[in-house]
């Protein structure tokens, strides 16, 4: 495994954190429309307290180490590797803390199947290997969304869900298939999801205990971890070349056998 400061490095050189490939303008745009109560940010979630465009960036500064500065508004956005490894540190012992239980029962989902699908596979396979159950609910329901066309349904990759679109998988921040998936297991929900976009926001929001990666243009996750909806959010980019992952997941695992 890589030294603390070998994986700042690694992740400053792949751009997962660091000068992120994610502009300023397009964090600006999503952090102002989930302040005006665009839905689609929200990624699931609703919230306690009203969220200003000045709290949501002072908030990302803060969990994810955007720039600060309101007045720097296109250009070059930044994620502090620091937060990031901090988080991921802190998300292996909330993983760590269900794996130590009898029977645990953990249910994993992507909406970034060229990404962050090179983190879920080799984590949610360390985990079958410390005796967890992998929930695999709603394989094969499917939808259609206001904002694509035809329908798109729940698959499973080595029990990671995830969409397909006629045999494509997709991308998506909609929350409709873990409200479903969670509606299907009717009460008997999991001890941890382990997801992102809105399959994680959905998740918190049901009250599951959810730990979650966020790229810093998903301001909703940082806002429902700062209201305790979400145990854990890791700052990342989350559309990186998946091979660049690896020595992050190398970590995460690492940390969560140690914290066992």
């Amino acid at each position: 495994m890589l030294s603390r400061d070998e994986l700042r490095e690694h992740l400053v050189r792949s751009r997962i954190a660091g000068d992120v490939a994610t502009s300023r303008e397009n964090n600006l745009d999503h952090y102002s429309s989930l302040a005006n109560g665009d839905p689609y940010y929200a990624l699931g979630l609703t919230f306690e307290h009203p969220w200003s465009y000045r709290d949501i960036l002072a908030l990302m500064a803060k969990s994810a180490g955007v720039v600060a500065d309101p007045d720097h508004r296109w250009g070059q956005d930044t994620i502090d590797p620091d937060l990031t490894i901090d988080a991921l540190d802190a998300m292996a012992e909330r993983i760590a803390a269900v794996l130590s239980r009898p029977e645990p029962r953990i249910l994993f989902a992507t909406g970034h199947p060229t990404g962050l699908l090179a983190i879920h596979l080799p984590l949610a396979a360390f985990c079958v290997s410390q005796g967890a159950t992998l929930l695999t609910p709603a394989e094969g329901w499917s939808y259609s969304g206001s904002d694509f066309g035809r329908p798109r349904r729940i698959r499973y990759l080595q029990d990671v869900a995830m969409l397909d679109d006629r045999g494509a998988l997709v991308h998506t921040h909609d929350a409709a298939p873990m409200r479903h998936m969670l509606d299907e297991l009717d009460g008997d929900l999991p001890d941890l999801v382990i997801a992102d976009h809105g399959w994680a926001g959905a998740a918190g929001e049901a009250g599951v205990p959810t730990v979650a990666f966020a790229d810093c243009n998903d301001p909703g996750l940082f806002v429902g971890e700062a209201e305790g909806k979400l145990d854990v959010v890791v700052p990342l980019d989350d559309n990186v070349l998946p091979r660049y992952y690896a020595p992050l997941t190398e970590r995460l695992v690492t940390e969560v056998s140690r914290a066992l």
